[in-house]
């Protein structure tokens, strides 16, 4: 990136995360984010990773985007389901490095994307796997499963469901809300909350459907 268009994507982060209540976020944690958009901005050039093409759209659209979901996130593995460029499991390992992100994603290009992209960035905290997530078996459970912009939220539970662990949650991003898609959820699971979300800059609709297993468990 240019020095000046660099520079006014670093505002826009600062600005974003002090509405979002995450003025925590150190400045190497700052570094690696806007790391991040300089290296997606220069693959997507050749490799065409995310329709978004302005690195200053990328902050709000891509970065803040990601981070809105944060607050809702618990430990200690996360599973990242169609991570395409790294999204939204690049900018939460950032933000929380005590955390393990497994990013997942069947598209090669991709994946090879995302491994650079944590090795460049020194992200010890991510393992990337190129598979799909209905084949997908790894010996082990998540407490977190994310997915944003993929598939209906029938579709991904039902395809991941082998991967949450009992009381484990699924966070799923979507634009308006979804509650077509909520009728059709597999009957083995509820839903926790429905939550709007409000990301700086971005006035496109956004929610949040966090589910979890039926059984003991309480919200």
């Amino acid at each position: 990136m240019q020095p000046d268009v660099s520079s006014r994507c670093a505002q826009v982060l600062s600005q974003g995360l002090e509405a979002l209540g995450l003025g925590g976020i150190s400045d190497v944690q700052r570094r690696k984010l806007l790391g991040y958009i300089g290296l997606l901005d220069k693959w997507n050039k050749v490799y065409n990773l995310t329709a978004v093409r302005d690195p200053l759209e990328m902050v709000t659209r891509h970065i803040l985007d990601s981070l809105a979901l944060l607050p809702y996130l618990k430990g200690p593995s996360v599973l990242d389901i169609g991570t395409g460029a790294g999204l939204p499991g690049i900018p939460l390992a950032i933000a929380r490095p005590d955390v393990d992100f497994t990013l997942l994603d069947a598209n090669a290009k991709k994946t090879r994307f995302v491994r650079q992209a944590a090795a460049e960035l020194g992200l010890a905290n991510i393992v990337v796997v190129q598979a799909r997530v209905e084949k997908y078996r790894p010996g082990r459970k998540f407490a977190t499963l994310i997915a944003r912009a993929v598939g209906s939220v029938a579709e991904i539970v039902r395809d991941a469901r082998h991967l949450c662990d009992g009381k484990g949650e699924f966070l799923l991003m979507k634009g308006a809300h979804p509650e077509p898609e909520l009728a059709e959820m597999p009957v083995e699971f509820k839903v926790i909350e429905t939550v709007k979300l409000h990301v700086p800059g971005l006035e496109a609709e956004r929610h949040l459907v966090r589910l979890a297993p039926r059984g003991d468990r309480t919200p």
